[in-house]
């Protein structure tokens, strides 16, 4: 009784993953290895902490950033031997669900969107809009394949047949990436279904093994740590030069990146009616 009444409270390193995975600009950065590398071996400094934890809330984008992000997660697990729950939000799509991945477990909602393994190279044609206008492309190039899937020239058969392989590999990457993180929870009987690209939710996502519980970060921290246990938010502090300049420069130069930015997330997020 008196060990409980003076006993500390146990701290749980958080890190947040929200956002498009690899997008970048001038007043804003994306989800990438290079600006989160400090604040996930932060998130392990802690010699005490019994386990750290990540929220998600993210539709996914760059495959690489993804694999990248991940694999460092899960190297730093190893290193210190740290358990590492995550805590889905809204979604955890395509490379969001990659990122979720890392954990050793998955918490979602009952309303979160999980899946979406698969790979998409969505783009638009311009062909008939130049010829309307009189427009004329120009493109020299040394290597007949430089000018790959030029959106303003009528799409060759080459080009598609080669973005296919391409995909199918960092498809198959993704696969085997999931099938190794989540083991014997995947239900083997399913895989065609869960590995074509849909995304469920809430139950249906966890009766596939995509993820482990229904449950928040608050009650799952407390069950497993104790009612004093408390979640410790790693965030990033910016640099006097930071503040100074996101101040100091015309407001529309920051508005205009940050409407790029808004557009940009909308086409994700909107693939999954959110």
């Amino acid at each position: 009784m008196l060990k409980s009444l003076f006993s500390k409270s146990v701290n749980i390193p958080t890190l947040r993953l929200s956002g498009v995975i690899g997008q970048a600009g001038m007043f804003r950065s994306g989800l990438t290895l290079n600006s989160l590398d400090k604040l996930i071996n932060k998130l392990f400094s802690d010699k005490k902490c019994p386990a750290v934890a990540l929220i998600i809330n993210s539709p996914g984008g760059s495959p690489t950033q993804s694999s990248l992000i991940a694999e460092r997660i899960i190297s730093k697990s190893k290193e210190k031997k740290k358990k590492v729950l995550a805590f889905v939000e809204d979604v955890a799509a395509s490379g969001g669900y990659w990122l979720a991945c890392a954990a050793d477990e998955i918490f979602i909602d009952q309303n979160s969107v999980v899946g979406s393994i698969g790979v998409i190279s969505p783009g638009f044609g311009f062909v008939e809009f130049i010829k309307k206008f009189g427009i004329e492309r120009r493109v020299y190039t040394s290597g007949k394949s430089k000018s790959f899937l030029d959106p303003f020239k009528a799409e060759k058969k080459e080009d598609i047949k080669r973005l296919k392989i391409i995909q199918e590999q960092i498809h198959e990457n993704f696969i085997s990436y999931v099938k190794n993180r989540r083991g014997l929870k995947i239900k083997k009987n399913q895989e065609t279904e869960i590995f074509s690209g849909l995304f469920w939710v809430g139950q249906k996502a966890i009766d596939l093994g995509l993820a482990d519980e229904i449950g928040s970060i608050y009650d799952i921290i407390k069950q497993r740590f104790g009612k004093k246990a408390k979640i410790k938010i790693i965030d990033q502090k910016k640099s006097f030069i930071q503040r100074r300049l996101s101040s100091s420069l015309p407001n529309s130069i920051i508005d205009t990146d940050r409407v790029i930015e808004k557009l940009e997330e909308k086409a994700l997020w909107s693939r999954y009616g959110l």
